[in-house]
C-alpha cells in the first residue's frame, strides 16, 4: 500500500523522467504525484544578465519535460518565486503529504532545503530527499582514517574498488508511471515572463532536454574509445559535450557511468576518470563548505597577495591579452558559453600565474558565463590551476601559453576559427603573432598592436613574479 496519497516531485538539478531517484521514490510511495518546478528568484535574482543560456536551456528542458509528462495524462506545475515560500505553499495547495526531491550538494542548497523541510514539518508534511547526481556521496568513500579525500588518484581507486552493479542499476520509473496525478496541462512561462530574454541557444546548435543529452551521449559513445586521445585537441571532436546535460540532470549520471565501465579500454576509461573527478568536487564542496566562499583549500595561499594589476582582468576577459590561444578561448566563452577544458586550464592558469589576478575573479567570471556551470566543478577547477585546491597543479609549474597553444592547436584551426584577424597568419607565427616580421605582418592583414594586440605580458617575466608570489604565501617545491 502506498504510504501517501498524494506527493509532490519537486524537480531542481535533474530535468528528466528516466532513471530518476526521486521521482521513482515518490511514485512508488505515492497514490498521486504532482510534478513541480520552481524558478527560484533566489537564484534568478542574482544573475547579472538577463539573456542567459542557462535559464534558456532550462525553460526548453522543462517544456520537453512537460510534453512527455502529458503523453502519460498529467503535466509539470510551474512556478516563478522564491522556492522557499512556493515549496510549502504548493504542497497545501495540492494537499500533499511529502515532498520528494534530488539532494544538492551547495551550501546555499542545503540551507534552502532544511527551511522548506521545516517548513512543511509545521504543516505536518515530510520532504524526503534521494542520492541522483552522483554514484557516491556525502561520507560513502573517505579514507582508512575516515576523513574526506585531498588527493584524486587514491579518492579514484576507493571509488573503483567500492563500485559495483548496485549502484549503476537505473531506477525503473516508467514501472510506476500510472500514479501521476492526473493534470490538465499546466502553463510553461515564457522568458521574458520571468525577465529574461532568448539567447544564440538555437544557432549555437545545443540540444535541450532528455533527448538532446541521449543524442549527444550515443553520439559520444561511437567516440569514446578515441577520448584519451582527442580529449586535448580543441579543434578535434574530442569532448562528449554532455557538460551541460550532467548540470541539470537532463542525463542519468549512473547511465553514463554504466556505459563508461563496461566499454572499458583507455579511452572510456579515461572519460570514467572525468567523471569521478566531478564526485571528488562534490564531496569537496560538501565536507569543506566554505570553499564556496572563496577560501581556498591550501589554507596558507589564503594570504596570497594578488597583485591585480590594472586592466589584466578586463583585457582577460575581453580576449585582449595578445596570445592567440588564450584570446581564442575566451571569445568562444564569450560567444558561446563554452570552453573546451584543455582550454579553461590554461586560460584559468594564464590569468593567474602570467596576469597575476586573483582567482576568484576568473572563477566568478566563468560562473556568469558558462552555460554548464556548477559551483563545485568549477571552484574545484579554478583552485586547481591556481595551485590553491585539492591535488592541485604544483604552483611552480606554470602553463607556457605558447607552447600549450604549439602542442593542442598546432596548425591554429581552433586559433583561427575565433580570431579571424589572424586566418591569413601561417602556423609557424600564429601561436606568437608577435614574432611575425614587419614586413610580412601587411602582407597577411594584421598589424600587431592594431589588428590584433601586443602581450599584454611577458611570459618568463611573469613567470619568475609568480614564483616569488607563491613563496612569499609559504610554498614550498615538495
Amino acid at each position: 500500500m502506498p504510504e501517501f496519497d498524494t506527493a509532490l516531485i519537486w524537480l531542481r538539478r535533474d530535468l528528466r523522467l528516466d532513471d530518476h531517484a526521486a521521482f521513482y521514490h515518490a511514485l512508488k510511495a505515492s497514490r498521486a504525484v504532482v510534478p513541480v518546478f520552481i524558478f527560484d528568484t533566489d537564484i534568478l535574482e542574482a544573475l547579472t544578465e538577463r539573456a542567459d543560456r542557462r535559464v534558456e536551456f532550462i525553460r526548453e528542458s522543462l517544456a520537453a519535460l512537460k510534453r512527455e509528462l502529458e503523453t502519460h495524462g498529467s503535466s509539470l506545475v510551474v512556478r516563478h518565486g522564491s522556492a522557499r515560500q512556493l515549496m510549502p505553499q504548493l504542497a497545501a495547495e495540492f494537499n500533499a503529504d511529502a515532498v520528494f526531491c534530488n539532494r544538492d550538494y551547495e551550501p546555499a542548497a542545503i540551507t534552502r532545503d532544511a527551511a522548506v523541510a521545516a517548513a512543511l514539518a509545521q504543516a505536518g508534511r515530510v520532504l524526503r530527499d534521494y542520492k541522483d547526481q552522483v554514484i557516491f556521496e556525502q561520507d560513502e568513500i573517505l579514507t582508512q582514517a575516515g576523513t574526506p579525500f585531498g588527493v584524486f588518484t587514491p579518492y579514484k581507486n576507493a571509488w573503483l574498488k567500492k563500485l559495483t552493479p548496485f549502484y549503476l542499476t537505473p531506477y525503473p520509473v516508467t514501472r510506476y508511471l500510472n500514479r501521476l496525478a492526473r493534470l490538465p496541462p499546466q502553463p510553461l512561462p515564457a522568458l521574458a515572463d520571468i525577465g529574461f530574454r532568448r539567447t544564440n541557444l538555437d544557432a549555437l546548435g545545443i540540444h535541450t532536454g532528455s533527448a538532446g543529452g541521449q543524442a549527444l551521449f550515443e553520439n559520444f559513445v561511437e567516440r569514446m574509445a578515441n577520448y584519451k586521445l582527442a580529449r586535448d585537441f580543441p579543434a578535434v571532436k574530442g569532448p562528449s559535450y554532455l557538460s551541460v546535460h550532467l548540470r541539470f540532470g537532463t542525463v542519468s549520471i549512473r547511465r553514463l557511468a554504466f556505459s563508461a565501465h563496461g566499454m572499458g579500454g583507455a579511452g572510456a576509461e579515461t572519460w570514467l576518470a572525468e567523471l569521478i573527478w566531478r564526485e571528488l568536487y562534490q564531496q569537496l564542496l560538501w565536507h569543506h563548505p566554505y570553499l564556496a566562499v572563496g577560501r581556498a583549500y591550501k589554507p596558507q595561499f589564503d594570504a596570497l597577495d594578488w597583485p591585480n594589476p590594472p586592466g589584466h582582468f578586463a583585457a582577460w576577459c575581453e580576449a585582449r591579452t595578445g596570445y592567440p590561444l588564450i584570446d581564442a578561448a575566451m571569445r568562444q566563452l564569450n560567444q558561446t558559453g563554452t570552453m573546451h577544458n584543455r582550454l579553461r586550464m590554461v586560460a584559468a592558469s594564464f590569468l593567474t600565474k602570467d596576469l597575476h589576478v586573483d582567482w576568484r575573479l576568473g572563477e566568478r567570471y566563468f560562473a556568469e558565463k558558462l552555460i554548464d556551470f556548477d559551483l563545485a566543478a568549477n571552484n574545484g577547477g579554478w583552485q586547481w590551476a591556481a595551485s590553491t585546491g585539492c591535488d592541485a597543479q604544483p604552483w611552480f609549474r606554470i602553463f607556457n601559453p605558447v607552447t600549450q597553444s604549439e602542442k593542442f592547436d598546432a596548425e591554429g584551426k581552433f586559433i583561427k576559427r575565433y580570431l579571424p584577424e589572424l586566418a591569413a597568419v601561417p602556423a609557424k607565427y600564429v601561436h606568437a603573432p608577435w614574432q611575425l616580421p614587419s614586413e610580412f605582418q601587411h602582407a597577411y592583414g594584421v598589424t600587431i598592436g592594431k589588428d590584433y594586440p601586443a602581450p599584454l605580458v611577458d611570459h618568463a617575466a611573469a613567470r619568475a613574479v609568480t614564483l616569488a608570489l607563491y613563496k612569499r604565501a609559504g610554498g614550498n617545491e615538495e
